[in-house]
């Protein structure tokens, strides 16, 4: 009997099933991978790489198209430019698996807010996808270049950026939750990864870019772009992008070249660092003391130095030390002097430090930050040397 009263409550409650009423076919969405946003004539310019599935499934040859499809579309907002762009797609567009966003270099230094507005608060719009800047391009340009090995080229950004960030220092994923909050942020300043185009930038829209030994056209990330608010104002190098990593406490690895004693260079691997950052408060004047701790490996020896020698080891450690806070100090000093904001988050160490003295500077920062005591302290620990103990370089010339 309990089991027939459990087979007819199953039965009634299938009536109350509404199914997949939502569901949308693969075959009738266009998957975009990334999003460009320029700005053109007062107009918002947008750029969709939509992926084609047939030119990258594994399962099927390709028929020589590209495996992406660039749609463009203007509008007087974002939201009115993507809707306008339907009367050229054949499929509706799906936006659940953008991996990257691409401001154009004018539009960013015009201001980002506006175009950020729609795609921080539309449902479609996932928020686990990374923003970046184009250098000296516009969206548009970058999101037509072909990229060789990776076939879409939204993915060789991302991984490039990923890359980049872990193994050598100098870009910065930035989610759009995390850059949304900075731009509200006071007391921080937007830094963001810039990329390039390296070569010809029509060439790179032709399959031919992707079928040579050496493309002839490459995206290259340049380093990261400085905002000011919501306007970019200028781009860091590449040592100033390595010194911002120590200091956001964001360096995984990276390489040291140093000058050996005797002639020659030695180059080691950042295996780890860790950096605090103390706001201090002394008789109402604010200062900042920063504390890097980092471990190395020795990668490479091109000189006459003996690593069998404690000696030797410690002014290895007293090198790389001299080296990463020579670079910090002078980083600093730059963005004080020409870009004069806070892009280290100075001024939050400071809010932590002391509320109320933080309260009382707070209206004056960017002046203040500008002459702001810095005190850089850089420890360095060597762990390994490699599997040889000393150069080849050095056996090779004696023998």
């Amino acid at each position: 009997m309990a089991k027939f009263k459990a087979i007819c409550l199953l039965m009634i409650l299938t009536l109350f099933l509404s199914g997949c009423w939502s569901k949308r076919e693969l075959n009738e969405l266009a998957i975009v991978a990334a999003l460009g946003i320029d700005k053109v004539d007062n107009e918002f310019e947008i750029t969709v790489q939509v992926v084609d599935p047939g030119e990258i499934s594994s399962k099927q040859p390709s028929s020589g198209r590209s495996p992406v499809i660039t749609y463009h579309s203007k509008g007087t907002t974002v939201f009115e430019a993507i809707r306008k762009m339907t009367t050229v797609t054949a499929r509706k567009l799906y936006f659940s698996h953008l991996q990257i966003v691409v401001l154009g270099d004018e539009l960013a230094k015009e201001g980002i807010s506006e175009p950020l507005d729609l795609i921080s608060r539309d449902h479609e719009f996932r928020n686990d996808f990374d923003v970046i800047v184009a250098h000296d391009a516009t969206a548009d340009e970058v999101l037509n270049v072909l990229t060789p090995i990776e076939k879409v080229p939204a993915n060789k950004m991302l991984k490039s950026l990923k890359t980049s960030e872990k193994t050598w220092g100098t870009t910065q994923s930035i989610k759009i939750d995390e850059l949304i909050n900075t731009l509200n942020n006071k007391e921080k300043s937007v830094v963001m990864s810039a990329i390039e185009i390296h070569g010809d930038k029509n060439v790179g829209m032709e399959q031919t870019n992707v079928k040579r030994s050496k493309s002839p056209v490459l995206l290259r990330y340049t380093g990261l772009a400085v905002f000011k608010e919501d306007k970019l104002i200028g781009n860091l190098t590449e040592d100033e992008s390595r010194s911002l990593g120590y200091l956001r406490d964001r360096i995984e690895s990276t390489i040291e070249i140093l000058a050996c004693p005797k002639g020659g260079t030695l180059s080691t691997e950042i295996t780890h660092s860790k950096t605090k950052i103390k706001g201090e408060f002394e008789k109402g004047a604010p200062k900042i003391n920063v504390s890097i701790d980092a471990s190395q490996n020795v990668g490479e020896v091109e000189c006459n130095i003996d690593l069998t020698k404690e000696k030797s080891i410690l002014n290895v450690n007293k090198k790389t030390e001299e080296l990463i806070k020579k670079r910090i100090e002078e980083t600093i000093r730059t963005v004080q002097q020409n870009y004069r904001v806070d892009i280290f988050g100075f001024g939050e160490a400071l809010h932590r430090t002391n509320p109320k003295e933080w309260k009382k500077i707070k209206k004056d920062w960017l002046t203040i930050f500008q002459e702001l005591p810095v005190k850089v302290e850089v420890h360095v620990n060597t762990q390994g040397l490699g599997t040889m103990e000393n150069s080849l370089v050095n056996k090779t010339k004696g023998e």
